[in-house]
């Protein structure tokens, strides 16, 4: 045997020390340059027992036990026709050709990358190496490998050595062993340059209208109920088909317009713990009441004839809340660890919660601006609801005994923390996404009786500065806090604890529906601090994995959780009720996945008694596709630019050159780019001219957009830039299409302009900017950093 792990143990020896292993596996941040691929088109795995055979990657590869296994069993059979002498000489060369499988890269080595081509039958060899086993064991080659080629070349050892012989050289074996480029990042979640996690994602279902909540009923059937803000849920099986007939649809009854940003509707659901055995769910949603709005918080009953439709006539008003105005309203149902039934309300809604002499999130006898706790348990007789005995604030005469938490303002999207699956570390913790008002966005960790503290502070900083002096405010501080510059409207998202992406584990990923970031805190342990990173889609090679995506819609509504704790986010092209551009996304990390059946579950079965409607992802990879050859790693190292610099390069190919066409769902840009000065232009323009500057090659085509108004240039700021606006920007320009609507000062700030133009909202027919609907010349909310552009073309998108 010591002859057979000859070469095994050279990358062994490298991951015998646990300190380097969990270096390898754990949350770093490396370039994101490097695609390791298994023979399946996934990313590779620890195994969860370890190799006996292939030990070299007995830490992290691409086989499991159970292919170990059969592999050294084909060893045995390829040995048996050796003698002493030959056993003595090849033992090693045919144990290294079999475990290759096994590599991380193994799609590469056996040149696999693009399904679409036949695999190779041995894996790409050095020149040295092949040369070398060519002299001592050519014999053995027919019986690994029934290519007719390899036969043929058997004792043609140049021939055969160029046969087996990779495009790019540094991936050959056993040279990627030791290749350091190669090594170092295995495992870990890649980041790019300004340390944002590279990460990618699956489409689960489209079509929808503003998806603002999608829950599981935990009963063992894995199936996923998606809410849309009009008042209609539907049903999702495992294989992500969708039910024809809908779940619950309360259209007539929820109070909502088609306008975007309309913060009312069909805001919650969430299902009783035991929905398995007492059918029993809950929602939340707008209603109007004669003059009155209001929330509505009520109790629904699973149908007794189809367990995928709704009773509609067992409708409970657990709950009603007046509203005094139609923004602010919460909207969060959650069952947590304990059992009960937590409600998230907003402060009432207008600007700096103005109601009553401290605001109703301060006072605690208001509902308003609340996390309140109720218990809803054998409510068949009775109260609909009881207050639970231990709510902090049951012997208050002056409060409200519903009442567990105050001082919020808008918190919209909560969820409950299931611990660290080994030792249950962070479980029942409650984490909420709190909306701001001028400055901050915040993070908190929801905790009984606590005071959040609006309207005294906002995020970190005063916000009422005579109530944030008072001594008896007694706050909690969030555990993170954001300026304006990143985001204007926190969405709360989920601590990761599934199965599929172990590198995810603990940390918590959230968004911003106006900025469009995704993003990510993790707590250190040793300090209790939380670490933030943002998220950004993976670029070049990192999504090319089949069945994932790079891009989605940017306004991010919700996030969610399925039964088996992968986590998953919605978001929309238009933000209005109406408009059926709403997405559900997997986020997906491809440097490293959960070893194979790890994750297996059989859902329970469902009977269905309506129609089913395939799903059909429309999303595909952007900036890359699945190669079916592996760029050379020395040019990857040649040129470490941006990934986007290599998108841009693509849009700017001549007509002819197939430029990737732009989709309203193009992800977020990565923020290097950098200011290009330029003169400015002297001589009269009509007011409503526009010009792009700022792109650092010069090109005509795309750039920050200036408008000319009355006198002057100016910027615009992107808070609902999209495709709409930058066609009347492009055709103005001359060309025929808008190929990009460009955000977050892509080509630089113009910080030596005014702001001219914000919200800007435009149908695309419109001659100029100053015709499409706007917050008015000169008058903006915003600053340089969101200044707009665009990048147009000259040829239809998906026209090659």
């Amino acid at each position: 045997m010591s002859a057979m792990c000859s070469f095994c143990d050279v990358l062994g020896r490298l991951w015998q020390s646990p300190v380097l292993l969990f270096y390898l596996l754990g949350f770093w941040i490396a370039p994101a340059l490097l695609h390791p691929q298994c023979l399946d088109f996934k990313a590779p795995f620890r195994p969860q027992q370890e190799l006996q055979f292939c030990q070299m990657y007995k830490y992290f590869g691409c086989c499991d036990y159970a292919r170990d296994q059969e592999l050294m069993a084909k060893y045995y059979r390829v040995m048996d026709n050796f003698d002493y002498y030959g056993y003595s000489n090849c033992a090693a060369y045919v144990q290294d050709l079999l475990c290759q499988e096994c590599s991380p890269y193994a799609a590469h080595l056996f040149d696999a990358e693009d399904p679409s081509t036949p695999l190779k039958t041995l894996p790409g060899l050095c020149p040295d190496y092949c040369s070398l086993l060519h002299s001592k064991c050519s014999s053995f080659l027919p019986l690994l490998s029934d290519d007719p080629r390899v036969q043929e070349l058997q004792h043609d050892q140049r021939g055969l050595c160029q046969h087996l012989e990779l495009d790019d050289p540094d991936y050959c074996y056993p040279h990627l062993l030791s290749n350091e480029l190669l090594t170092k990042n295995l495992g870990r979640t890649a980041a790019d340059s300004e340390g944002c996690l590279q990460l990618c994602l699956e489409e689960v279902a489209n079509g929808l209208k503003n998806p603002l909540a999608m829950v599981h009923a935990n009963d063992g059937t894995h199936r996923f109920f998606v809410a849309e803000q009009v008042g209609v849920v539907w049903v999702y099986l495992p294989d992500r088909s969708r039910l024809e007939r809908p779940f619950l649809n309360i259209t007539k009854a929820v109070l909502t317009s088609p306008w975007e940003g309309d913060e009312r509707g069909f805001l919650g659901l969430t299902f009783h713990p035991k929905f398995k055995y007492n059918g029993k769910l809950y929602v939340y949603y707008s209603v109007e009441v004669g003059l009155d709005e209001r929330i509505r918080i009520s109790e629904f009953r699973i149908s007794s004839t189809d367990m995928n439709v709704v009773d509609h006539s067992s409708e409970r008003i657990i709950l009603e809340i007046d509203e005094p105005a139609s923004n602010h309203n919460g909207g969060q149902l959650l069952f947590a660890d304990d059992g009960y039934l937590y409600i998230f309300t907003g402060d009432g809604g207008m600007a700096g919660d103005p109601f009553g002499k401290y605001g109703n999130a301060q006072n605690k006898s208001a509902l308003l601006g609340k996390v309140l706790r109720i218990d809803v348990d054998d409510n068949e007789r009775g109260p609909l609801y009881r207050n639970p005995p231990d709510n902090p604030f049951v012997r208050d005469a002056n409060a409200r005994p519903e009442v567990f938490a105050y001082g919020v303002r808008n918190m919209w999207r909560c969820s409950v923390d299931r611990g660290d699956p080994m030792n249950k570390d962070g479980k029942g913790r409650i984490f909420c996404g709190d909306v701001g008002q001028n400055k901050y966005e915040e993070i908190d960790i929801v905790e009984k009786g606590r005071n959040y503290g609006w309207r005294a502070k906002e995020g970190f900083s005063c916000y009422d500065k005579k109530l944030c002096a008072n001594s008896s405010l007694d706050d909690v501080l969030p555990i993170y806090a954001y300026p304006h510059k990143i985001g204007k409207s926190v969405t709360g998202g989920y601590v990761y604890r599934g199965c599929e992406y172990p590198n995810l584990n603990g940390m918590y990923i959230f968004g911003d529906f106006m900025s469009g970031r995704l993003m990510s805190l993790k707590e250190n342990t040793n300090t209790g601090r939380w670490e933030y990173n943002e998220i950004c889609m993976g670029m070049g090679l990192t999504c090319s994995f089949p069945g994932l995506i790079n891009h989605y819609y940017t306004y991010i509504i919700s996030f969610a959780e399925d039964e088996a704790g992968e986590v998953y986010f919605m978001s929309t092209e238009v933000p209005s009720a109406t408009s059926p551009t709403g997405v559900v996304y997997k986020i997906v990390d491809p440097s490293r996945r959960a070893a194979p059946r790890k994750c297996h579950y059989d859902p329970l079965p469902v009977r269905v008694k309506s129609n089913l409607i395939p799903f059909e992802p429309k999303e595909t990879l952007i900036g890359s596709s699945v190669p079916t050859k592996h760029p050379r790693l020395a040019d990857q190292e040649k040129s470490r630019e941006p990934d986007l610099k290599e998108l841009l390069d693509i849009l700017s190919e001549p007509d002819g050159q197939n430029p990737t066409p732009f989709t309203p769902t193009t992800p977020k840009p990565l923020r290097t780019s950098r200011q290009r000065k330029g003169r400015r232009r002297k001589g009269k323009h009509k007011n409503g001219t526009v010009r792009l500057v700022g792109d650092e090659e010069g090109r005509q085509d795309r750039g920050r957009v200036e408008v000319y108004v009355n006198g002057e240039w100016g910027t615009v700021c992107d808070d609902l830039w999209n495709t709409k606006n930058a066609v009347v920007v492009c055709r103005q320009l001359g060309f025929q299409h808008a190929l990009k609507a460009a955000k977050h000062a892509e080509f630089g700030e113009g910080k030596n302009l005014n702001i001219i133009l914000d919200d800007v909202q435009c149908e695309g027919t419109e001659e100029t900017l100053l015709d499409c609907q706007h917050a008015g010349v000169g008058k903006h909310n915003c600053a340089h950093y969101e200044d707009a552009g665009v990048i147009c073309g000259s040829s239809p998108p998906g026209v090659k």
